[in-house]
């Protein structure tokens, strides 16, 4: 099998501006993943990729080829192989695992089985692609279905994002450059914003039923708007001494604060039918 070796092949160039571009990657609508646990994940969920780029020492190993046959079957996506120097300069990790996938990023679909949203999450200005990675991952954890993301927030479908998420991506719809405040208004349940300012408590508010969580910048918090768009306004009780937490901590404990109480409904009500 041929053996890419030099920077200035079509492929190595549109492998490093995906890497480098979120303009380039929304243009193309495409993006890379990087090592077998992803590329696992995104085969189960939406089938093969486009293409698979690996290193010459990873396709020399005969359990990784065995792996991918097993991976692929019969019907393998095309393969590249690059010289592991070359490998080394694309991976967009310091420890390259070895092989990369390049995919067409997910169209949104519509899911049939439910009316209306249940369970979502409006993201504003978070710009750290590690904190956004990390509560899209909490997210699908917590059966969230739909995701909305503000202009001014990271790429989703960034290679880091994309790490930090390890496969969230393919279990979730994210809108991206949405507007947040019309969609707070046109949620057909309850809005939840997180606020230090705010008086309730999470503790102390109903989440059984449809819900929106709204969170903000890592540092800014959210805006005068949408915290005025939110029908509850509330903060994480906190008894320590510090003044707040990570953004994608906060997420999850509000993400499975409701799973919590929605299965506590179910289970009362299930006795009440008895």
């Amino acid at each position: 099998m041929p053996v890419i070796t030099s920077r200035d092949h079509p492929l190595i160039k549109q492998l490093i501006r995906l890497e480098e571009s979120s303009q380039y990657r929304k243009k193309t609508g495409l993006t890379l993943l990087d090592g077998i646990h992803l590329i696992q994940i995104y085969c189960s969920v939406l089938g093969a990729p486009e293409n698979l780029i690996v290193s010459q020492a990873y396709i020399d190993d005969a359990e990784n080829e065995h792996f991918l046959t097993i991976l692929f079957g019969h019907t393998p996506p095309k393969l590249t192989v690059v010289s592991n120097l070359l490998f080394r300069e694309i991976s967009p990790v310091k420890t390259p695992s070895g092989i990369l996938a390049l995919i067409a990023l997910p169209g949104l679909k519509k899911d049939v089985s439910n009316g209306k949203e249940m369970f979502s999450v409006l993201l504003e200005t978070i710009q750290d692609p590690g904190n956004l990675g990390s509560i899209l991952r909490s997210a699908a954890a917590a059966s969230v279905k739909d995701v909305y993301l503000s202009k001014q927030c990271a790429d989703a479908w960034s290679p880091k994002t994309l790490r930090a998420a390890m496969g969230a991506h393919f279990f979730l719809h994210i809108h991206e450059d949405s507007d947040l405040q019309k969609v707070a208004q046109q949620f057909s349940g309850t809005v939840v914003a997180t606020s230090i300012q705010a008086n309730r408590n999470l503790f102390e508010i109903s989440l059984v039923g449809p819900t929106a969580f709204v969170f903000g910048n890592e540092g800014a918090g959210l805006s005068k708007e949408m915290i005025q768009a939110a029908d509850e306004n509330i903060v994480i009780p906190m008894p320590g001494k510090t003044e707040s937490l990570n953004a994608a901590a906060a997420a999850a404990i509000c993400f499975f604060e409701k799973v919590r109480q929605d299965r506590a409904y179910a289970a009362a009500t299930a006795i009440g039918t008895k």
